[in-house]
């Protein structure tokens, strides 16, 4: 009989686009993190997406003293594999980025592939007179973002993070992005199999038009070998999971997550990460799918385990 394929579910708990007056589900606090990424993997999700936040206000936090909370409440009531951020926030500097992933070690960290305008202006109006901080009303309204990341840029975080083990979850904004990471592994300095994240719907990346997704998937096929990496899409805000629905159902993974959507549905938002998990998991399943456990994740991509990071 045929095996069903698996697919990989990511769930990102929080992030640095979304804000916390945007939400009051969004975590912010050290345990609230914790709960929202194991709630998560109970789900469904084979890997958590993590950052971390100012517990006093939600501003993003880089620094690794504010990931250790979470990261050994989590080790110690969940197998799924733990995924550190390292584009932190885009106003941040590359070392501030890193300092997290150098320091705890991870399985697997998410990892940038190319400078990019980062337009999270529009999102000011939508949420005027509901923001409660003023580094909320500066970083929104802030049209002069530029999210560097550069080949030196790129390069450190190979070099620094490769040497202990950790992979990484390559994010993809656009077709260049894509032509970027062609070159680190024609350089030799990144190897298979590769865990490709296409990133749509954010202004200043490719849109999230279907048209986009398919571009984005051929284009890869073409640069690597259809088969021979492991693609998963990113949907921001309304797009998460009909696009979500689209990979899965052309042979990708997934990911889905507060950090990416704050909905559920129209006008309605998600009161949890886990909700949205469970929303995949059931496009997934509906196609006669199955979703990864975290021991399938780690095979798949190839990672060192889980006995072998610094938390």
């Amino acid at each position: 009989m045929a095996t069903t394929r698996k697919v990989i579910i990511t769930c990102a708990v929080t992030g640095a686009i979304h804000t916390p007056s945007m939400s009051e589900y969004l975590p912010v606090k050290a345990d609230e993190i914790a709960e929202a990424a194991i709630g998560a993997a109970e789900a469904g999700a084979a890997i958590v997406h993590l950052h971390a936040r100012d517990p006093e206000d939600g501003r993003p936090d880089q620094s690794a003293e504010a990931f250790k909370p979470f990261l050994d409440v989590i080790k110690q009531r969940s197998d799924c594999v733990v995924n550190i951020t390292t584009g932190g926030a885009p106003t941040m500097s590359i070392q501030d980025r890193v300092r997290p992933a150098e320091q705890w070690k991870p399985e697997l960290a998410s990892l940038n592939m190319g400078s990019m305008n980062f337009g999270l202006f529009p999102m000011l109006e939508r949420f005027e007179g509901k923001l409660k901080h003023q580094w909320e009303k500066d970083y929104l309204g802030n049209k002069g973002i530029l999210f560097r990341n550069t080949f030196e840029d790129i390069e450190y975080i190979l070099s620094t993070l490769g040497a202990n083990g950790t992979r990484f979850e390559f994010e993809c904004y656009d077709t260049a992005h894509l032509y970027n990471l062609k070159h680190f592994v024609d350089a030799g300095l990144v190897k298979g199999p590769l865990f490709i994240q296409t990133v749509f719907g954010l202004l200043g990346g490719i849109g999230a038009h279907s048209d986009d997704v398919l571009h984005m998937k051929r284009t890869a096929d073409r640069l690597f070998g259809e088969g021979s990496y492991r693609w998963s899409v990113l949907g921001a805000g309304r797009n998460q999971l009909p696009i979500a629905a689209m990979s899965a159902a052309m042979g990708g993974h997934v990911r889905v997550g507060l950090e990416d959507s704050i909905w559920a549905g129209p006008g309605r938002l998600a009161t949890s990460s886990a909700e949205q998990v469970v929303a995949a998991r059931q496009v997934i399943e509906g196609l006669g799918l199955e979703i990864a456990s975290p021991a399938e994740a780690r095979a798949l991509l190839e990672l060192k385990g889980a006995d072998k990071v610094a938390f």
